[in-house]
């Protein structure tokens, strides 16, 4: 990818907001659904991949960044699939450096960690600014059991990253009967590690829709737990954060608590995947096909960007109140996925988190 100069605009452009006032702030972009990992509450057991030549170019979605950020993108995330699994992701981060002139203060990552070894200096050097690491088991059986991938490579990829000096949080996804023993080791390692550690809520985003309530670990049995070994104390307000936040000896530590407590009153995210289609919530049954507009941009010009605006405005004002609205409308409707053969469920790989 060449590299882009942006477009000098000086007109100022209003924020994109919901119904409910809600300013979107931060940006996800998923640049790939492949992922290495088969984890058992994102990938179904037979995943049908996006075709390659359907995936937005790096170019497209740098074109689509700048316009985000000139509309009140503050953060950029990039997910997956596993992000590092594309060619040409750390360009790109490199290439996204140049909309901090605009208004971009934060580019993140999510990644399951595996191939951090190999790529943490380049990601640090191309100005990546923190990363998200998944680690749902200390266990080595269990982590195979629950990823079909080895453990070790993942603690390589961490220590990796630490050495080059990133802001780590480490994301753990937990399942009653199956990781929920984790919670205490992962804490002490976290603690040994000096790293943050978020617990996560099971959410129904599982690719072969086998999620069930009976398997949520909730924040409070999260509590409980850390309860028995540690001094828990509140931690500073959640804000627009996923994470409630809390100290255990004095460590931080998160949980992301959909299910139990939801955080959507205050959700400033927006979700791009692959191949263009753009999400106003991580719950949504049903995105906005956007690639043939991103697609327009390259050209620079106002009708392309006023037909982006006009598309974009509708859909994310009529972002729903959150996850426990969108549930509720579906068991009104009859639209549960398994009795609906024309619902469209969204599956974690395909979406980032």
């Amino acid at each position: 990818m060449n590299r882009i100069q942006p477009l000098q605009q000086t007109e100022l452009v209003p924020v994109f907001q919901d119904q409910f006032g809600r300013n979107k702030r931060k940006l996800r972009i998923s640049v790939t659904d492949r992922c290495n990992f088969k984890c058992v509450y994102c990938m179904p057991e037979h995943p049908e991949w996006m075709k390659k030549h359907d995936l937005l170019s790096f170019e497209e979605l740098y074109h689509f960044c700048e316009f985000m950020v000139r509309r009140g993108i503050e953060q950029i995330r990039i997910t997956g699939g596993e992000p590092l699994m594309r060619q040409g992701v750390v360009h790109f981060i490199a290439e996204l450096q140049q909309l901090k002139k605009i208004g971009l203060k934060r580019i993140s990552m999510t990644t399951n960690g595996h191939y951090l070894k190999q790529y943490a200096a380049e990601l640090k050097q191309a100005g990546l600014d923190d990363l998200n690491i998944s680690l749902d088991s200390l266990d080595t059986e269990q982590f195979e059991q629950l990823t079909a991938k080895k453990l070790q490579p993942v603690l390589e990829g961490i220590q990796a990253a630490q050495q080059v000096g990133f802001l780590i949080k480490i994301n753990a996804v937990l399942i009653k009967g199956s990781n929920d023993n984790q919670i205490l080791h992962l804490a002490h390692w976290a603690k040994r590690e000096n790293v943050e550690l978020r617990f996560i809520e099971f959410m129904p985003l599982d690719g072969d829709q086998n999620w069930s309530s009976d398997h949520v670990v909730s924040e409070q049995d999260i509590l409980d737990q850390l309860a028995t070994e540690f001094e828990i104390k509140i931690g500073q307000s959640q804000g627009a954060n996923p994470a409630r936040t809390y100290q255990i000896d004095n460590m931080p530590i998160g949980i992301i608590s959909t299910i139990t407590n939801s955080f959507c009153g205050s959700c400033d995210r927006l979700r791009l995947n692959a191949q263009g289609e753009f999400f106003n919530c991580l719950f949504s049954t049903q995105g906005l096909k956007l690639k043939d507009s991103i697609q327009q941009l390259r050209q620079q010009s106002l009708s392309a960007e006023q037909i982006l605006q006009q598309q974009l405005q509708t859909y994310i004002w009529n972002k729903a109140a959150g996850f426990h609205a969108i549930q509720a409308q579906q068991k009104q409707f009859n639209l549960e996925p398994k009795s609906n053969p024309n619902f469209r469920k969204i599956s974690m790989h395909m979406i980032g988190g």
